[in-house]
């Protein structure tokens, strides 16, 4: 398996909400991971694939919430995002897609 493959199983999805375009404005993107990924795999992932310095990676574990759908009751599944800030003069445009 090549090293760029890995890359993208690190990287899930680049997410889009009000609170995430908030954070680019301070120079930062908000990606959702891999589960098990850790900070340094999440840093490798976005300089290699975006060509960018990474200066902090801050990663969260949003717990699934409970849902019925048709009377049945049942659960979304869990996700970790991770709040990545960068160096001074580097910028990521999630809006155009990877």
């Amino acid at each position: 398996m090549s090293a760029k493959a890995e890359h993208y199983d690190v990287i899930v999805k680049p997410i889009i909400t009000e609170k995430a375009t908030m954070t680019s404005e301070n120079n930062g993107v908000v990606f959702q991971v891999a589960k098990d990924a850790n900070k340094p795999q999440i840093k490798q992932a976005v300089e290699a694939l975006f060509g960018v310095k990474v200066k902090a990676i801050n990663t969260t574990i949003t717990k699934g919430k409970q849902k019925r759908f048709r009377g049945i009751l049942g659960r979304r599944s869990d996700v970790k995002k991770a709040y990545v800030t960068l160096e001074e003069g580097n910028t990521i445009d999630v809006s155009t897609g990877l």
